[in-house]
């Protein structure tokens, strides 16, 4: 029987989640930010990733020295991530040391300096990390495939940022971000582990609650319009091996078809992974594209990328094309299986394994407390904790006629992009 959860919400909007889970003596604790590259605008892209390095550069309780320090003393784990939709924190540590990280993440959820020579030098590690990302050719032809699939929505920039607006971004742009943004009443804390509960509470709301809630933050993100034609780009760079992207507009994860659209990418290209930390090692070697494209030398290798978002966003399918064949006859196949997925019902076996592999992901990625701590909070940034309780119900509920259906309504030439990168041509 899984754990209960506690829910509360204290008196500055600041949610708590709560879960004891007494199968080890170690604690995680995350808090979420509703605050991404979505919530960016053109000229400022990048600020929601480069506020996060700067969380890791000190408050006055706890100088830049003493942070990372503090945690491996203790045994302890961290890291942060920042996304479209979200931005979290995260520590694991053994029970009995848990303090540290209430008493770290409460403090600079207000009190991160932003002191100007550590916003100098988080620019240049920034900007160093975009360029060794722009070296990488599946980097340059995810970039321009996300940005030429959304005309107005945010959506469109990576989460790194532009690197114009990289040079341009001030110590004040990032400091008003933070207080715009980091603040409890667009906050989720999240925490499993073995504790109890009354005791727990208690101390979060001795830390937390005295925070200011402020204002609910700006979301500027206006909705996408509907793509009204295909698009195709082809890029020239460096290296030996072509790469295709096709991306198709998706929907979010709030949306009735998710569930179906999550199932028909297991079936097509193998199940994507929902964790942030990913795992479960699952071959794709039955799926459809890999079978129609891999196997017959038609393509090297074959992924599927499907994401919960706040908004639609997209169905990603990259190749590594086979140094044989040429690009139009690796996308005619993939194309010719989309076809069969829109005008065939898919046997039921297919559609039990498709569920099969998709629900066995999901299990390696929801094990561990570390695990079960992520789940509390990351659902909440685009759904609630029920999306996850009921993920493996809803993923039953798919039938052959949905796929079908979805496929049609989502897998069409005017819903795409493809992208294809050449290498050994310009740079």
């Amino acid at each position: 029987m899984p754990e209960p959860v506690t829910q509360v919400k204290l008196g500055n909007g600041l949610i708590v989640q709560l879960k004891e889970i007494h199968t080890s003596p170690i604690i995680s604790h995350w808090i979420w930010y509703r605050v991404g590259s979505r919530d960016e605008l053109p000229g400022k892209t990048g600020l929601s990733h480069w506020v996060e390095h700067m969380q890791f550069k000190g408050t006055r309780q706890f100088p830049p020295t003493v942070l990372d320090k503090a945690i491996s003393r203790e045994g302890g784990t961290w890291n942060a991530f920042t996304y479209l939709d979200w931005t979290a924190y995260y520590e694991t540590l053994p029970a009995e040391k848990i303090d540290l990280a209430l008493r770290l993440e409460s403090d600079r959820m207000t009190n991160s300096l932003f002191a100007p020579g550590e916003v100098e030098s988080e620019r240049t590690v920034i900007l160093s990390e975009r360029e060794g990302s722009e070296n990488e050719p599946l980097f340059r032809l995810s970039e321009a495939v996300q940005s030429s699939a959304f005309a107005i929505h945010p959506y469109r920039h990576e989460i790194i940022g532009e690197k114009d607006d990289l040079l341009k971004i001030t110590r004040d742009d990032l400091y008003n971000h933070y207080r715009a943004y980091y603040l409890p009443v667009n906050a989720v804390l999240s925490i499993a582990g073995d504790f109890d509960m009354q005791a727990m509470l208690e101390r979060v709301t001795e830390l937390y609650s005295p925070l200011a809630s402020g204002p609910q933050p700006p979301h500027p993100a206006q909705p996408e319009p509907a793509p009204a034609e295909e698009k195709y780009i082809t890029l020239h760079g460096p290296g030996e091996t072509t790469y295709i992207q096709v991306a198709f507009h998706a929907p979010c994860a709030s949306d009735p078809d998710f569930f179906a659209f999550m199932v028909m990418d297991s079936l097509l290209s193998g199940p994507s992974g929902l964790s942030i930390f990913g795992g479960g090692g699952i071959s794709n070697k039955t799926s459809r594209l890999y079978r129609a494209l891999v196997d017959k030398e038609l393509a090297i290798s074959v992924n599927g990328g499907f994401q919960p978002t706040i908004d639609p966003f997209l169905y990603d399918i990259t190749l590594t094309a086979h140094p044989e064949k040429a690009p139009q006859d690796t996308i005619a196949a993939l194309d010719a299986e989309i076809q069969w997925l829109q005008e065939k019902p898919v046997p039921e076996q297919e559609i039990a394994r498709a569920i099969k592999q998709a629900r066995a992901l999901f299990a390696y990625g929801s094990e561990n407390i570390t695990s079960q701590a992520l789940w509390l909070g990351y659902t909440e940034m685009f759904a609630s904790y029920e999306w996850f309780t009921r993920y493996v119900e809803n993923l039953a509920k798919v039938t052959p006629s949905d796929i079908q259906s979805i496929a049609k309504k989502y897998l069409q030439p005017d819903h795409r992009l493809v992208g294809v990168y050449l290498p050994g041509e310009g740079s």
